[in-house]
C-alpha cells in the first residue's frame, strides 16, 4: 500500500532531529528568565522560527544530496523523498522556499525585538540553510557540516534566543555560563550529524560528498563522536562550577552517563545500525536540553528568593 502523500511530507522533515531545533530554544530561553519573566510569545516564535529553519535546511537537503547523487535508493539511512522518487526535487525546493518564507515573517518580528544583531543571525541562518547542501561551494560537501551544526544549533540559537528575549528589557551583555552551556547543546546537536555522517561514509565518499567522516575515516570519526560527548558534559560541569548551583548537576550526569553508553555502542556498531545511534543522539540531546531548562528555571528562581 502507497504511503500517504502527507505521511511522506511529514517524514521529509526529519521529526527525529528536529530535537536540535528545538533545545537550543528552550536552554536559551531557560538562560532568559535569570533576566526577566518569561515572554511566552516570544519564546513562541523563536521556537517556531527556529523549527522552520531547521525543516527548511532539511528540506533542501533532502533535494540536493538527491540531485548531486549522494542519497539514492540504497542509502543505509532513512528513506529520502526525493532520492526514493516519491516526491519531485521541484516540488522539494518549492516547499523549502515557502517553509523559509515563513521563517523569515517570524525573524522579521523577532528582530524589532532584539535589533540588528538578530537580523543579521536570522538572514545568515536562511542563507546557510541553502548553501549547507547546495550552491557552487556546498558546507556539508566540503566538510563544514559539523561546524554548521555546532555554530546555528548551538551558539546562535541559545545565545539568540536568550538574547531577543532579555535584550529588549536593557540585558545586552552575554554571561559566561551561557556561553558554556550553548556550547553543550552545540556539540551534542553535532554529534547527531556526526553519526550521520559516519553511517554514510561509504555513500558520500563515492558521490564526491567529502564530509568530515569521510576525511576522517571511519575509527577516526568514533572517536571524534566520543570527544563530543566529553565536550558536552565538560562543559555543563564548567558551567554548574561558574553557576554555583548544585542544580545543575543534574544535565551534567544525564550527557555524561547517556553520552558514555552512546558512545559505548556506537563504536561496535556498523552499517544500517548506526540508525537506532542517531535516533539515540537526538533524544540525549532533548532529555539532556530539558533536564538543562527545567534545572536553569529552578535556579533562576532560588536566586530570585
Amino acid at each position: 500500500m502507497p504511503t500517504p502523500i502527507p505521511i511522506i511530507w511529514l517524514q521529509a522533515t526529519r521529526p527525529k532531529t528536529l530535537a536540535a531545533g528545538l533545545v537550543p530554544v528552550v536552554v536559551g530561553t531557560a538562560l532568559a528568565g535569570f533576566a526577566e519573566p518569561i515572554d511566552w510569545l516570544v519564546a513562541a516564535a523563536c521556537l517556531a522560527g527556529a523549527l522552520l529553519i531547521q525543516i527548511g535546511t532539511n528540506f533542501a537537503n533532502d533535494a540536493f544530496d538527491a540531485l548531486k547523487g549522494a542519497d539514492t535508493p540504497a542509502r543505509l539511512g532513512p528513506q529520502r523523498a526525493v532520492a526514493s522518487g516519491l516526491i519531485s526535487a521541484r516540488s522539494m525546493l518549492m516547499a523549502t522556499a515557502g517553509v523559509l518564507i515563513l521563517a523569515l515573517a517570524i525573524g522579521l518580528y523577532l528582530a524589532r525585538l532584539g535589533g540588528w544583531p538578530i537580523l543579521v543571525l536570522g538572514l545568515v541562518s536562511l542563507v546557510c540553510a541553502i548553501a549547507y547542501t547546495g550552491g557552487p561551494y556546498p558546507l556539508a560537501y566540503l566538510g563544514l557540516g559539523d561546524v554548521f551544526v555546532f555554530l546555528f544549533f548551538g551558539l546562535f540559537a541559545v545565545l539568540g534566543s536568550y538574547w531577543v528575549q532579555a535584550a529588549p528589557h536593557g540585558h545586552h551583555g552575554i554571561d559566561p555560563i551561557c556561553v558554556w552551556i550553548a556550547e553543550a547543546v552545540g556539540l551534542q546537536a553535532t554529534g547527531i550529524i556526526a553519526v550521520n555522517n559516519l553511517r554514510d561514509i561509504a555513500t558520500d565518499q563515492a558521490a564526491g560528498k567529502r564530509t568530515l567522516a569521510v576525511r576522517l575515516g571511519d575509527r577516526a570519526s568514533r572517536i571524534y563522536i566520543v570527544l563530543l560527548h566529553l565536550g558536552a558534559t565538560g562543559c555543563l560541569a564548567l558551567a554548574a562550577l561558574l553557576l554555583h548551583s548544585w542544580l545543575l548537576a543534574i544535565p551534567v550526569a544525564v550527557a555524561g552517563l547517556g553520552g558514555g553508553m552512546l558512545c559505548r555502542g556506537l563504536v561496535r556498531t556498523q552499517g544500517a545500525g548506526l540508525n537506532r545511534y542517531l535516533s539515540r543522539s537526538a533524544a540525549l540531546e532533548l532529555i539532556t536540553g530539558l533536564c538543562l531548562a527545567v534545572t536553569l528555571t529552578m535556579a533562576a528562581r532560588c536566586a530570585a528568593g
